[in-house]
């Protein structure tokens, strides 16, 4: 009997011989696999039809309206600019947090970053040394603030809801200073508390700091430079502010 039993072949499951397998799935559940399959790696999804009818496009900035209706012809006349090319215009709006404590205390830069962004609708960039500094304590690479840098239509946004809005509700304010040009066209504001700006919440402030706002301008003057951000509304110290309409 033993011999018998060696004689015979072994079967192994590439010969036929039926081997244990899942069970059969009916047709009408494969076809329902089918259809939730995940595309080939190669292939790439169908994009999702959106629902409802498109959004519509964003208003132009109330600002860079007036600017181009009211602001160019004024400037134009009152310097006696014929080419078109040589009215000042603005072009960037930066401000900068310096946060001098950021390497001993990394979150209070994190909420500076978050607080600008939410002051300016832009992500902030965290600036760092560009060289060391013993006395500081200071060394080559380390965060040290954030900046921002707004143009177009996001900048003349920022700087309706500035003057609008944030300017006035400084403390004791008095309008803002008329010599802070710095003799080619651009002029530069610092900000004590970043409290007057209506997107910062009073409760979750930990640490109050302000800010420098640079307005860059092509008017390579200073008087130009000024009258074109008087007549944007800027309150200097000393004169009737312009109504914007």
């Amino acid at each position: 009997m033993a011999d018998e039993k060696d004689k015979e072949p072994k079967q192994h499951p590439g010969d036929g011989a039926a081997t244990p397998g899942p069970a059969a799935v009916p047709r009408g559940k494969q076809k329902d696999k089918q259809k939730g399959k995940k595309p080939a790696e190669g292939q790439k999804a169908a994009p999702a039809e959106p629902e409802g009818p498109p959004p519509e496009p964003a208003p132009p900035a109330r600002l860079h309206e007036y600017y181009g209706q009211k602001v160019r012809p004024r400037l134009a006349q009152q310097f006696g600019l014929k080419n078109p090319h040589e009215i000042p215009k603005l072009v960037k709006i930066v401000l900068n947090v310096g946060m001098g404590d950021a390497p001993k205390n990394p979150k209070g830069l994190e909420a500076a970053v978050a607080e600008l962004a939410a002051i300016t609708g832009q992500q902030p960039v965290v600036t760092r040394a560009k060289k060391a500094i013993a006395n500081f304590n200071l060394r080559a690479g380390m965060a040290v603030g954030c900046s921002v840098t707004l143009r177009g239509a996001r900048m003349y946004e920022f700087l309706d809801r500035f003057i609008s809005i944030a300017v006035p509700r400084m403390r004791d304010f008095r309008g803002l200073p008329s010599d802070s040009f710095d003799g080619r066209g651009n002029y530069t504001v610092g900000i004590k508390e970043q409290m007057i700006f209506p997107e910062i919440d009073y409760d979750k402030v930990d640490k109050i700091h302000g800010m420098d706002i640079t307005l860059v301008t092509t008017a390579g003057r200073d008087d130009t430079a000024q009258a074109l951000l008087r007549e944007l509304g800027m309150p200097f110290r000393g004169e009737a502010p312009v109504a914007v309409g």
